[in-house]
């Protein structure tokens, strides 16, 4: 069928360029078209910049699978690409015997999903490790890190632009609908406003992905899960902190607690502590702090009065609510909802960043599979 473009990329967050990558190198035209002024100004540009392990996701969930698959790729794509990253690895500290028994549950969850490094230590062998920390025992995660988000996606950006494909911001979608002889008709609002017709859509949109959906007319309104806002708070320390590794408490009902990370500049910073929220609002009170203060110094005790200064907040694109466990990825391909050449990605919080390439691969799976089952497309 005739189109304006073969594909179209809603969103140039993280896992929105890592697609456009992945497309544009396998031979396909790709336009990526950004609300913003810019690449990764949304969820990618708030959040703490971990490369996770894959630890605590459910066995055989799509965050667990793609997270382990995401760290393999992306460690060798940073050293190949020479992207500022540290594997430091993390502790996860029991502060009481309570919690030290917690540490066996979180190391068989971990072997499950085919994390095999981490090593029980005792309290004393921590506090070796990390002088400043007080803690019972901990697990160690060596294969934990961190990565300059930025420089990650200007890689990917440059990947995608270097096979061909056009980024373009300032360029929100307003409508679409999807064609009766296949594809899709398009309409973009901004300065320089515009109709386009494109063979596939991919919905990498974040946290306005499911609302995306909605506007386009032919997609199931079933096939839309309901969406959600919570966002997470996090402060930064004055000061550098006398931590070498991530510190992370044992998680404790639905969250993983405020934790210590590092980024590339050696800053440290605590969070999230996180809230429900019905519209999008990144103001943080610095009132939060006194939350901050006594959870951190459950395994740092020494944390001086007055070190925490208010850093960012961030919003994950949840597709759970407040009471419910805790939803998986959700990368809804035409055999979900039954559009040929559509894949909508929807929750896709963390471990999204860690997980961007193989995000990648399992879209790309999602159009093959179309491909097979709709031979004339």
């Amino acid at each position: 069928m005739s189109a304006d473009v073969d594909c179209v990329v809603i969103g140039a967050g993280v896992v929105g360029l890592a697609i456009a990558r992945a497309l544009a190198q396998s031979g396909r035209e790709v336009l990526v078209a950004e609300a913003t002024e810019a690449i990764g100004t949304g969820t990618s540009s708030r959040n703490s910049e971990v490369i996770h392990a894959g630890i605590y996701y459910p066995a055989g969930s799509l965050k667990a699978r793609l997270c382990v698959r995401g760290k393999h790729l992306l460690y060798a794509y940073c050293a190949e690409r020479g992207i500022p990253h540290k594997r430091l690895g993390k502790l996860i500290v029991a502060t009481s015997a309570e919690q030290a028994a917690q540490l066996e549950g979180i190391a068989q969850r971990a072997r499950a999903n085919g994390v095999d490094d981490l090593q029980f230590i005792s309290g004393e062998d921590a506090m070796r490790l990390e002088p400043a920390l007080r803690c019972t025992a901990a697990l160690v995660s060596p294969s934990t890190g961190i990565v300059d988000s930025h420089a990650l996606m200007l890689a990917y950006q440059g990947d995608a632009e270097n096979a061909g494909a056009q980024c373009v911001f300032h360029t929100p979608l307003v409508s679409g609908r999807v064609r009766p002889e296949g594809g899709f008709d398009l309409q973009f609002g901004g300065d320089d406003a515009m109709n386009l017709s494109c063979n596939v859509l991919i919905n990498s949109a974040g946290l306005q992905a499911p609302a995306l959906a909605r506007r386009i007319d032919g997609v199931p309104a079933a096939s839309i899960p309901t969406d959600y806002l919570c966002k997470g708070s996090y402060f930064t320390l004055s000061g550098r902190a006398p931590f070498s590794r991530l510190i992370y408490p044992v998680p404790q009902h639905a969250g993983l607690g405020v934790h210590l990370t590092l980024d590339m500049g050696g800053q440290a910073k605590f969070g999230p502590d996180t809230e429900w929220i019905g519209t999008e609002d990144y103001t943080l009170d610095p009132a939060r702090a006194e939350v901050f203060y006594a959870a951190v110094r459950s395994y740092w005790p020494a944390l001086p009065d007055d070190a925490l200064a208010p850093g960012y907040t961030g919003i994950r694109p949840k597709i759970s609510g407040p009471h419910e466990p805790a939803a998986d990825f959700v990368i809804a391909g035409p055999a979900a909802h039954g559009v040929p050449g559509l894949v909508n990605l929807f929750g896709i919080e963390s471990p999204g960043l860690t997980s961007s390439l193989a995000l990648a691969e399992e879209t790309l799976a999602r159009l093959a599979d179309d491909a097979s089952s709709h031979p004339s497309h």
